[in-house]
């Protein structure tokens, strides 16, 4: 495909994937007349975990509400297409190869990473659709990253942050990463906090305190509680009993009470619990926590077998996901198929599931450069006191798994990129 061509020429524009600075990004938005100008009701999204599920979770609100939206997700799960998304619709191969090489035209060659351009691109794009709201989710980090180009913006909201990425830091202490996400949000608007560890917390409103934004923190300023009948929704104006969102794991109620909060706060727009209630019964969020019923997949494995992805690559992600597998039968045994990128906390990640997986089987990661080798994976799960062998494929592995284990959870995890790869077989 043309398109694949395409992102494959862009990724040589600079030796670096990663190259932490805003000159590059700002001289091509200024080559393209600055269309990001041009984008009205900005909201910005950063955080280690959750940004996905939050971000689909508030485009469905307003979506249900009649409001339309610009949505700019990164990384893509089974097809780059899922990373713009224009007033309803994600773009087609034929608009996106365009707007690549349209963009391409006006870079003339110069330097940019790959993660730049794509900004760019949502941004010229996002200009000439004229949605009533835009939704950015930060690439890496935020003081530095290719999404911080508006002076303003009418929120800035903060996910669950961990420790991750700590290549592209100096110690990668979580006070670095929280500077590195907080620090720089926009002045005057709002800054809405999800649930946060408490000593992460205090470190964010350390980070924002000469923030002139207006601050609304999940447990001081908005909440929610599981119950038999859902959850209960709080804020400081108004108590909704809601029904469960269609995500699987108890920490996603946090994630769209979050977008709940958002959706309350910014009063511009015409928001009530009829369109949140309808909204958080039709949010998919792929690749996480996904529940695989159906596909080609289904024919290397007993009926009797549960295969169950998500993307999770972080320790953090790892300890919510680690609870909802404990909410799973006992008696069921659970395979984990593993595959990772290298600049991840691997054995702390591994560490975590160690109480409830019985065994792993490391896989390479397909289509990708900068995984861990299976070997290596394999080593590293056993040196946890995990019993670990390797596979050559994921189907090879998922027909051992139903052989030995006709009744066992087959969970997939490890990186977004690997999960990616399941779906797109499936």
């Amino acid at each position: 495909m043309k398109i694949q061509k395409i992102l494959k020429r862009l990724l040589q524009l600079h030796p670096k994937s990663v190259d932490l600075s805003l000159n590059r990004i700002k001289r091509l938005l200024k080559d393209l007349n600055n269309p990001e100008q041009k984008l009205k009701n900005v909201i910005q999204v950063v955080g280690t975990n959750g940004k996905y599920s939050f971000c689909t979770t508030l485009r469905e609100i307003f979506e249900t509400a009649g409001y339309t939206v610009n949505l700019n997700i990164s990384p893509s799960i089974k097809k780059f297409n899922e990373r713009y998304y224009f007033s309803g619709h994600y773009i087609s191969d034929h608009k996106l190869q365009k707007l690549l090489i349209e963009v391409e035209k006006a870079n003339k060659g110069k330097n940019i990473t790959f993660h730049e351009f794509i900004c760019a691109c949502f941004f010229l794009e996002a200009s000439r659709n004229k949605s009533d709201v835009n939704i950015l989710e930060a690439g890496l980090f935020f003081r530095l990253d290719a999404s911080n180009v508006f002076k303003k913006n009418i929120a800035s909201i903060i996910m669950p942050i961990g420790i991750d990425h700590k290549d592209f830091l100096k110690k990668g202490t979580i006070d670095e990463i929280i500077y590195e996400k907080c620090s720089h949000l926009p002045q005057g608007s709002k800054i809405i906090i999800s649930n946060q560890k408490k000593g992460v917390l205090k470190k964010i409103k350390n980070s924002i305190k000469n923030n002139s934004s207006e601050q609304f923190i999940f447990g001081e300023n908005f909440s929610s509680k599981k119950n038999i009948n859902g959850f209960i929704y709080n804020d400081e104006l108004t108590k909704m009993q809601l029904p469960l969102p269609n995500l699987l794991g108890d920490f996603q109620i946090n994630n769209v009470s979050t977008a709940i909060a958002v959706a309350r706060k910014l009063d511009q727009f015409k928001i009530d619990k009829f369109h949140i209630k309808k909204a958080i019964k039709k949010i998919k969020s792929e690749g996480r926590l996904q529940i695989i019923r159906s596909g080609k997949l289904r024919n290397y494995v007993k009926k009797s077998n549960q295969i169950l992805v998500d993307g999770a690559h972080n320790p953090l992600a790892a300890a919510e996901i680690q609870k909802y597998l404990k909410t799973l039968n006992p008696k069921k045994k659970i395979i984990m198929v593993l595959g990772m990128m290298k600049n991840k906390d691997h054995k702390h990640f591994i560490e975590i599931f160690k109480n409830r997986i019985d065994s792993i089987i490391a896989l390479d990661i397909p289509n990708q450069i900068n995984f861990i080798k299976k070997e290596k994976l394999k080593k590293i799960a056993i040196s946890c006191g995990i019993s670990s062998k390797t596979e050559i494929s994921i189907q090879k592995a998922f027909l051992n798994i139903s052989k030995k284990n006709d009744s066992a959870i087959i969970f997939c995890t490890g990186s977004l990129y690997f999960v990616g790869e399941i779906l797109n077989l499936n």
